[in-house]
């Protein structure tokens, strides 16, 4: 059974960076889909970053430009570089996999389209 687990959350202020880690366990392929959400109180979870099987990255339109998702060779850990950040990034921040399939030919930033989750890691940006 796959089972993710996230570090790097913390406080920042408006304009600092910080990057978020997802380290993987129990992989029986390293293909699958992988994404990073984030869920603020009172809001629903809504997609950050996605990448697919090739490297193939996007992003929701609020983070473009100040988010980078990235793997490392081995993929056992994926990244969230964040850069800029602003008191609207405050949120729990959760990395997620597709073990459905072996190889993702997309990237996919909705919840459904996940069914492996990691505890969360929180990130709090103040002004």
């Amino acid at each position: 059974q796959v089972q993710l687990v996230e570090s790097g959350g913390g406080s920042v202020q408006v304009g600092g960076s910080l990057r978020l880690s997802c380290t993987a366990s129990g992989y029986t392929d390293s293909g699958y889909c992988m994404a990073w959400f984030r869920q603020a109180p009172g809001k629903e979870r809504e997609g950050v970053a996605a990448m697919d099987s090739s490297g193939s990255t996007t992003y929701t339109d609020s983070v473009k430009g100040r988010f980078t998702i990235s793997q490392d060779n081995a993929k056992i850990t994926l990244y969230l570089q964040m850069n800029a950040l602003k008191p609207e990034d405050t949120a729990m921040y959760y990395c997620a996999a597709d073990t459905a399939v072996a190889y993702c030919s997309g990237e996919y930033l909705g919840v459904d389209d996940y069914n492996t989750w990691g505890q969360g890691t929180q990130v709090t940006v103040s002004s």
